[in-house]
């Protein structure tokens, strides 16, 4: 775990500015036969510039995460870690919070969706739809660069509950 009273004010306010910027939180769906439900749901916070000095502080600080170079030369930080989330991130932001709005809305809502994954309710289809609510507001909807839509998610829901339906209704013949 992170221990948030040891990062130097400087900064971690330094840090935290510069994802009030720079930053996102975002929640993702994969397709996945191997689940119980057909998505799995992934929480992220990544940030990404040129230069990795500064992204190779928040790696440092935030003691998690993987920094990596793309081809066009932007670098990007990000921890996917369901773990690293819980233990690192959110307490370095509840630490060292935004100033904008906008920010503080996203990480709050990025906050309640790990609450409700550590509930275990996204594992319903009544958690998956209250999770695809809260993402619904990130990131000023973010919809334009989501890979599955949400009807499309929930379409698959149906689809494989259709088939859940017939696969009873065949054993109880």
């Amino acid at each position: 775990m992170l221990r948030v009273n040891g990062i130097p004010e400087h900064i971690g306010y330094y840090l935290a500015g510069f994802t009030d910027g720079e930053g996102s939180f975002n929640v993702s769906f994969r397709k996945r036969s191997d689940y119980s439900m057909p998505w799995k749901i992934s929480l992220c916070f990544n940030v990404s510039q040129q230069d990795k000095v500064v992204l190779a502080l928040f790696k440092q600080h935030l003691g998690c995460g993987t920094l990596r170079g793309r081809r066009d030369g932007v670098w990007y930080y990000e921890i996917n870690n369901f773990n690293s989330i819980v233990d690192n991130v959110i307490p370095f932001f509840d630490r060292f919070g935004f100033l904008s709005a906008k920010k503080k809305r996203d990480f709050a809502k990025f906050k309640q969706l790990t609450n409700l994954m550590q509930e275990g309710e996204p594992l319903t289809v009544e958690g998956l739809k209250e999770v695809l609510r809260i993402r619904s507001d990130m990131n000023d909807g973010g919809a334009k660069r989501r890979k599955y839509s949400d009807s499309e998610i929930l379409s698959f829901l149906k689809l494989e509950k259709s088939s859940e339906t017939i696969r009873q209704a065949v054993t109880d013949l």
